[in-house]
């Protein structure tokens, strides 16, 4: 039997700058002015992503001109690194702990580049130990909210008594590159936001909400569904058409697999909180695993009013499903690169 880490908080933050959907699209329009017929023929994913704002790192303006590597990872340290203290701040005073009780900190971030990585720059501002523990993991992509979570659980449960911080941070807005000639280009401009997340997490029963045991799925020969290119300019968005109908027909099977592993069946599933990449997602997730159009409410209502933030989007759905009520079980899911999905289960107390 797994032993028992319990969820001692939960914390989200964004950053300053609030676009709606319809400045989005006329900021594109005029950026990609110079490829009209690309966002012509795109400019329709606007309407139909059912966002209505965005939170995102850098005023508007500066999404209108080129920009290269350099500027691109000096946008994301310096916003990142902010972001990073605001949201472990809250989830170590929401946890009731002083930031120097804190024992190890995992740290999710795909969107830049950060070495030394962002618990470290952040350490003295928040107020670390000299001997704090740091585990900093790149490459899940969107995975990284359930698979960062799951992992910060089975830290503290290998050390009992151990206070853990898990901090997910992604600034997916500074990759919009307006060089590409691919669609995925557009796509990106309709869907990303930015923003981050953080938990505190110990082993026991601490707190109403315990995380259980943890599972993952990943498909052979499925690299170019999704992740990122790296390019002179900056990062690449990867993103295939074939996700939302992979989701459909491959979900329900992962998903049977990583309850069978758990001991359970998916009917013993009260709730599902997943990562709402996109509508289409969102459609292909209730599809696939027969809960109904609208089942999965409380993603939508992120997606509206966050767009894709990436890893901490899934932890953003999981704050209003806990203020609305946990059930008794839910597994949150998430996909990310490789092609991959994780689980992770969580029990109300």
């Amino acid at each position: 039997m797994i032993e028992p880490c319990s969820l001692l908080s939960l914390a989200t933050a964004v950053p300053p700058h609030l676009v709606a959907q319809s400045e989005a699209k006329e900021l594109a329009r005029n950026a990609f002015g110079g490829k009209a017929g690309l966002f012509d023929r795109l400019s329709g994913v606007f309407d139909n992503a059912e966002i209505a704002s965005r939170n995102i790192v850098a005023p508007q303006d500066w999404y209108g001109h080129g920009h290269g590597w350099h500027d691109r990872n000096a946008v994301y340290l310096q916003a990142a690194e902010k972001l990073f203290v605001e949201a472990a701040s809250a989830a170590i005073d929401k946890a009731g702990l002083e930031p120097n009780q804190i024992d190890g900190v995992v740290t999710v971030s795909t969107t830049g580049i950060a070495t030394p990585s962002l618990e470290a720059r952040a350490a003295q501002r928040i107020g670390f130990r000299e001997d704090i523990r740091r585990v900093p993991v790149f490459g899940l992509g969107c995975a990284g909210g359930v698979n960062g979570l799951s992992l910060a659980s089975q830290l503290a449960r290998a050390e009992p008594g151990s206070n853990w911080l898990f901090v997910t941070v992604e600034t997916c807005s500074i990759s919009i590159r307006l060089d590409s000639q691919h669609p995925s280009a557009v796509v990106a401009t309709a869907l990303f936001g930015d923003g981050a997340a953080a938990a505190v997490v110990k082993a026991g029963d601490h707190s109403a909400i315990r995380i259980g045991g943890s599972a993952e799925k990943l498909w052979p020969d499925t690299l170019r569904i999704m992740g990122w290119d790296v390019e002179d300019p900056g990062l690449s968005v990867v993103f295939d058409r074939a996700i939302p109908p992979f989701v459909e027909a491959e979900l329900a099977g992962a998903i049977d697999a990583m309850c069978a592993k758990l001991g359970l069946s998916r009917d013993d599933i009260d709730r599902f909180c997943c990562h709402p990449g996109g509508v289409k997602v969102i459609d292909a997730i209730e599809h696939s695993l027969e809960l109904g159009q609208g089942a999965l409410n409380l993603e939508r209502e992120v997606l509206r009013d966050h767009g894709n933030m990436s890893a901490p989007t899934v932890l953003f759905v999981l704050d209003r499903l806990i203020e609305s009520g946990l059930p008794d079980r839910t597994m949150m899911t998430a996909f990310g690169p490789g092609f991959t999905c994780g689980g992770l289960l969580l029990e109300a107390a």
